[in-house]
């Protein structure tokens, strides 16, 4: 299906280049532009209700026309309404096709527009939202627009242009470009559009530590430094895509070196963020996760347009098509740390999860721009969402507890401060992960700039399982509980939990559970590997979109759904009275959880045998040994010591993460990475004898029959990348 897709536009983009023999290639790009806006669907039951509902000033019932606050602007529809009509009357497969009564309303539609020019408060509306529609409306309509209402539509399409205040490098720039772009094919200036073409090639570049593309290939829309790959990010890919389509062949085509950076960064950066590569993980949204959405795939557009331009590879492209087409299954397994946002990603073929930190280096969580995201006070504190399907938090918002976030450790407040104090600073440098492409183990030194709770989380991922540890769990509250999330999610079926003495399925409500050994729910084991005291809910929640998005658009219906919650209680100042927020202070408990995550399981799985062995689990190091792969895991919170067995032991002379693979007791691989981002090399013993290599200086004591070992580690936009040695 996506083969054929691809050769069908293929073969449009080359009859259209046949067609027009002896033009330039200005006049190609401008037919293959109108080629592409025409391609959408015309649904013609709904512009006969337009066509039916128009007043006689060419404005629609049931839209406000007078709300252009941030949360307002319906007028938004009134340009979708001229849009839709446009696409009628050039659709040949219409029943309005060419009709002078559809090119009269639009007409009027303008004129009613141009007369009012309406300005919103929300700076997208002016210089993205308003001039796509109607540069869409110029190009497909043509000459039936009156020759001076489309003079009075020019400037207000104008607004975006290169120097506009939303033309921000990144994102913003390429689309307000496009549209720029787009007036010039309107009014024939060559010469500004080839002038942008080479200003949308120069946007792909590594802009770390600015706007735009990191060098990690996670993307940065604003100087906050949150993760906005999917959002700002996916448009700058989209963008870039639609324009080296519409160029290939000609002489505005983009550069090579520009176009293999961008596919580089779609499938590394943007398609291994979203789950299998087809539906986009919630852990890294931000605001836009509390706008109602449909379930559906992601969209195969850009791989398709990528493919036209360039060959660069294929075959992967070709597979994110397949997939959002649902032409084949998920296969492939991947480990992915994205160092400058602080994000973690693990890929199995039946199942997908994510990590989601912050640090000194960059904040927690985007600002409620326009009133949404309300109550994402807490998302960014080690969120460590779970999906096997891709479905489990679809549109769960307007009834989610948002102080019970998955993988999150969180003061549970009577309500959460205002939105204004949502964005935070991190207020530790240690965090990150370790990885070797495949399995990884991250780290997050976490305190919570909202409540000062402060714990050392760690999660190490291996094949069919993942372990998530706590330590050092702190508070300054005297009468407010802290508890750790395993996950929030819809219910789905029944909750089976044992403790040990036999299996309970649990009927709808709210449930404390003492010495539970594993809790089992929709295709996903919670398996403690000591019994633990948990709590569940499994019963129908209720709440309103409206108290998380207050845009004009959000449902104000009440929400009601069934939800699965699942919890640690670790109680009030679990600590005891001693102590404070320093970890090398005297406290009187080092406050622990352990869990381990087996998603893609069955039920009867549960009690078999996984060879996990967690090694260790305090503030000062967490350790995780997988004994089917050989993998071992640590994470050093300070310089210390891990006794594997009798044959391994791993020290660290500094805080760090370290990852070994041991193959009949030889060790095969060593991987190693430094969450704080301030070594320059790292210094390990471990058991045995090593050799010298690359990167890696080994001395050997025979007396002690241990190798002392210097590993190099990156710089500059680099440091925190993983190194591995084999």
């Amino acid at each position: 299906m996506y083969i054929k897709s691809r050769i069908f536009l293929s073969l449009v983009f080359v009859l259209l280049s046949g067609l027009v023999i002896g033009q330039s290639d200005f006049n190609i790009v401008k037919q293959r532009v109108v080629s592409e806006i025409l391609d959408g669907s015309v649904n013609d039951s709904r512009v006969a209700e337009l066509f039916r509902t128009i007043k006689e000033d060419g404005t629609w019932p049931g839209i406000n026309y007078e709300d252009v606050s941030n949360t307002g602007f319906e007028h938004s529809m009134h340009l979708n309404n001229m849009v839709t009509m446009s696409m009628a009357f050039k659709n040949e497969k219409s029943t309005y096709y060419e009709s002078q009564q559809v090119s009269e309303l639009i007409n009027r539609s303008l004129n009613f527009w141009c007369d009012h020019d309406f300005i919103c408060e929300n700076w997208w509306h002016n210089q993205i939202g308003t001039p796509t529609a109607l540069v869409t409306v110029l190009l497909v309509m043509d000459d039936q627009i009156d020759p001076e209402l489309k003079e009075r539509t020019l400037p207000i399409i104008g607004r975006a242009h290169l120097d506009a205040s939303g033309a921000r490098p990144g994102g913003d720039r390429i689309k307000v470009g496009g549209i720029a772009a787009k007036k010039g094919l309107v009014v024939g200036d060559e010469a500004q559009f080839e002038k942008i073409m080479k200003v949308i090639n120069d946007e792909i570049k590594f802009t770390t530590g600015n706007r735009g593309m990191q060098h990690d290939y996670s993307f940065h829309h604003r100087v906050d430094r949150v993760n906005t790959t999917y959002s700002y990010g996916g448009s700058y890919a989209s963008i870039f895509a639609e324009w080296a389509a519409y160029v290939a062949g000609t002489s505005y085509a983009f550069s090579e070196e520009k176009t293999e950076q961008l596919i580089d960064y779609y499938l590394d950066g943007i398609c291994k963020q979203y789950v299998y590569g087809i539906r986009v993980d919630k852990g890294v949204m931000n605001r836009g996760i509390t706008r109602r959405e449909r379930y559906r795939s992601g969209n195969t557009s850009t791989p398709e347009k990528l493919l036209l331009a360039s060959d660069y590879r294929k075959e992967e492209l070709e597979e994110i098509i397949s997939l959002r087409r649902g032409a084949s299954d998920p296969v492939s397994s991947f480990a992915k740390f994205y160092w400058q946002s602080e994000h973690f990603v693990c890929q199995r073929p039946g199942f997908y999860t994510s990590v989601r930190m912050f640090s000194v280096r960059n904040r927690n969580m985007e600002v409620p721009y326009n009133s949404e995201g309300l109550l994402n006070h807490h998302r960014g504190d080690g969120t460590n969402m779970i999906s096997v399907k891709g479905n489990e938090y679809l549109n769960i918002w307007p009834v989610y507890d948002w102080q019970k976030i998955p993988g999150t450790t969180v003061l549970q407040k009577p309500a959460l401060p205002s939105p204004e104090e949502i964005q935070k600073d991190g207020l530790t440098d240690f965090v990150g992960a370790v990885t070797d492409g495949h399995y990884g183990a991250v780290a997050f030194d976490f305190i919570s700039p909202h409540d000062f709770i402060r714990a050392r989380k760690s999660w190490f991922f291996f094949d069919e399982v993942y372990v998530c540890l706590g330590a050092g769990i702190e508070s300054q509250s005297n009468n407010l509980p802290v508890v750790t999330t395993l996950n929030q999610a819809h219910l789905k079926g029944d909750v089976v939990v044992s403790n040990g003495k036999g299996l309970t399925t649990l009927a709808p409500g709210d449930h404390q559970i003492s010495n539970a050994k594993w809790v089992f729910h929709a295709g996903i084991g919670y398996l403690f590997p000591k019994p633990t005291d948990i709590h569940l809910s499994n019963q129908e929640e209720s709440g309103y979109w409206t108290d998380i998005n207050k845009q004009w658009s959000s449902p104000s219906n009440l929400v009601k759904q069934d939800v699965f919650k699942l919890w640690i209680d670790h109680g009030t100042r679990p600590q005891g009275r001693q102590g404070g927020l320093n970890h090398a202070s005297m406290v009187a408990k080092d406050v622990k959880y352990q869990y381990m995550v087996i998603p893609s399981a069955k039920i009867e799985q549960m009690e078999k045998e996984r060879g996990i062995e967690i090694l260790t689990n305090s503030r000062l190091v967490q350790a995780v040994m997988d004994h089917q792969s050989g993998m071992i895991q640590v994470i050093f919170y300070e310089a210390g010591t891990v006794v594997v067995s009798d044959e391994l032991t791993i020290s660290s002379e500094s805080p760090g993460a370290v990852m070994l693979k041991v193959v009949e007791n030889v060790v095969k691989e060593i991987s190693v990475a430094d969450p704080s981002r301030e070594l320059s090399r790292m210094h390990l013993s471990i058991s045995g004898q090593v050799e010298s290599m690359d990167q890696l200086v080994s001395a050997f004591d025979s007396k002690k029959m241990i190798s002392n070992l210097t590993i190099d580690l990156p710089a500059g936009h680099y440091a925190g990348q993983s190194v591995t040695i084999k």
